[in-house]
C-alpha cells in the first residue's frame, strides 16, 4: 500500500473511525483500525456493537490494506504538521511520513479482524444540522447506569414522516418531535438506540446536507438479536446494535391540563439557578417561589450557606413553590432552543414541563418534565 492524503481530511476520517474503538477490547485487533487503499481510501473499526467507516479521496501509487492501532493513528494524525500525508505498508509495518515527521507502527493481523456488519436498508433522511440538535435535546434525559440498559438508549419513534425522540433518567423525561423524509411512507417502528453514540454519530454528520437513516428490525429479513441502525453521510457511515429491554411508557406522564405557568428568558434563569446553586450542596435543591411578575430562587438551609435572588417572570395562577435539583433544571434550560422558557404547572408536587416557542403547528417541538424534589 502507498497513497498520499491531505492532512485534514485524513485526521478527520481516523477522528470519526476512532469513535468506535472498544475502550477494552475483547480480543486485541478490535483496538485496530483497517486502512484500505484503493480508488478512495477506506478507513474502519467495528467492536461487535458499533461499526464506523470512513471514504475519503487519496492519490493512490499502490493498493492495499493494513490494521494498526487505532488510538495511536489518531493521536498521530492529529498532531502532524500541516503537509501532505504519505502512508506506506508493507512487512508488517505501516509508515507515515509528514513533513519531517515519519512514524512506524506494527502491524496487526487483519485476517482475525471481523466483518464489518451490512448497512440495513435505508428507512429515510433528514438534514443533518436539525438532526443533530434533536437528538442532542432527546438525549438531554438519558441515564448513565448501566445496570438498566433501557434508559441509557433515546427511544426513536417513526410514525410516517414523524421522528419522536425520547429519554428518560425516571426523574426527567426529554421529548423532541422532528419531521423527515420516509423512504417507506407507510414505515411504523420504535427502536432503542444508545443515546452516546447517538449523540456522537449526530454531532459527527454535520459536514454533510443530509443524513441517511437505515433501519434492521428484529425480526425483519432474517435479522436475527435485537435489531440495527445505521447512519450514513459525507462520506461516513456507522451502525449501532439496538438496545433491548422495556421503556417506560411516558405518554402519560406528559400533563394534559396546567393550573399555572411562567415565562422567563432562558439565560436569565439560568444565570441565576447557577448562582444560587453555588451554595447548594451536593444533591440538595434549588427552590423557587413564583408570584405574579416575580420569581425568587433560594437554596442553602440552616446554619448552611444560603443565597436568594429574585428575578422578574411572567407567571399565572396561584403562587407556587417548587424545588429541583439544579444540574437537571439546567440541563434542561440549555437544551431549550429557544430565548424563552415557557414552564407549566399542575401543582407543587407534580413535575413540571419546560417548552420553548411552539413549532409551526403551535405546539411546542421539544419538550423537557422535570420530576420536583420533595422538601421535609
Amino acid at each position: 500500500m502507498k497513497i498520499v492524503v491531505d492532512r485534514d481530511v485524513l485526521a478527520e476520517a481516523v477522528a470519526w473511525t476512532a469513535r468506535a474503538l472498544p475502550t477494552r477490547p475483547a480480543i486485541p485487533v478490535l483496538a485496530g483500525i483497517r486502512i484500505q487503499a484503493g480508488q478512495d481510501l477506506v478507513l474502519s473499526s467495528f467492536d461487535y456493537d458499533v461499526s464506523a467507516q470512513a471514504s475519503v479521496s487519496v492519490s493512490t501509487e499502490q493498493e492495499g490494506s493494513a490494521l494498526v492501532s487505532g488510538r495511536l493513528l489518531a493521536e498521530i494524525s492529529r498532531s502532524l504538521p500541516a503537509k501532505p500525508v504519505h502512508l506506506t505498508a508493507e512487512d508488517g509495518r505501516a509508515i507515515l511520513t509528514c513533513g519531517s515527521a515519519t512514524f512506524t507502527l506494527l502491524t496487526m493481523p487483519e485476517d482475525d479482524y471481523p466483518a464489518l456488519p451490512e448497512m440495513p436498508s435505508a428507512a429515510g433522511s433528514v438534514g443533518s444540522d436539525a438532526f443533530a440538535t434533536a437528538v442532542s435535546q432527546s438525549a438531554t434525559a438519558a441515564g448513565r447506569d448501566d445496570t438498566l440498559p433501557a434508559l441509557t438508549g433515546v427511544r426513536i419513534e417513526i410514525e410516517g414522516d414523524l421522528l419522536t425522540m425520547v429519554s428518560t433518567d425516571r426523574y426527567r423525561l426529554a421529548v423532541r418531535e422532528l419531521r423527515w423524509t420516509p423512504a417507506r411512507p407507510d414505515l411504523s417502528a420504535a427502536v432503542l438506540v444508545p443515546a452516546k453514540a447517538l449523540a456522537d454519530t449526530a454531532r459527527a454528520l454535520t459536514s454533510g446536507a443530509q443524513v441517511s437513516i437505515a433501519l434492521a428490525l428484529p425480526g425483519e429479513d432474517g435479522h436475527t438479536g435485537d435489531g440495527m441502525i445505521g447512519f450514513e453521510g459525507a462520506g461516513r457511515r456507522t451502525t449501532t446494535r439496538l438496545l433491548g429491554g422495556d421503556f417506560p411508557r411516558y405518554h402519560g406522564l406528559l400533563p394534559q391540563t396546567v393550573n399555572a405557568t411562567a415565562e422567563l428568558p432562558v439565560a436569565m434563569l439560568a444565570e441565576s439557578v447557577r448562582r444560587v446553586a453555588l451554595v447548594a450542596e451536593r444533591n440538595t435543591a434549588v427552590r423557587l417561589a413564583f408570584s405574579p411578575g416575580q420569581l425568587v430562587l433560594e437554596a442553602g438551609t440552616g446554619d448552611d450557606a444560603q443565597a436568594e435572588e429574585t428575578i422578574e417572570a411572567e407567571f399565572s395562577g396561584d403562587d407556587l413553590s417548587i424545588a429541583f435539583n439544579p444540574q437537571y433544571l439546567l440541563d434542561g434550560l440549555t437544551a431549550i432552543d429557544s430565548d424563552t422558557v415557557r414552564i407549566s404547572f399542575t401543582e407543587s408536587g407534580k413535575p413540571a414541563l419546560l417548552t420553548g416557542k411552539p413549532g409551526p403547528d403551535g405546539s411546542p417541538e421539544f419538550r423537557y418534565l422535570l420530576m420536583p424534589i420533595r422538601l421535609g
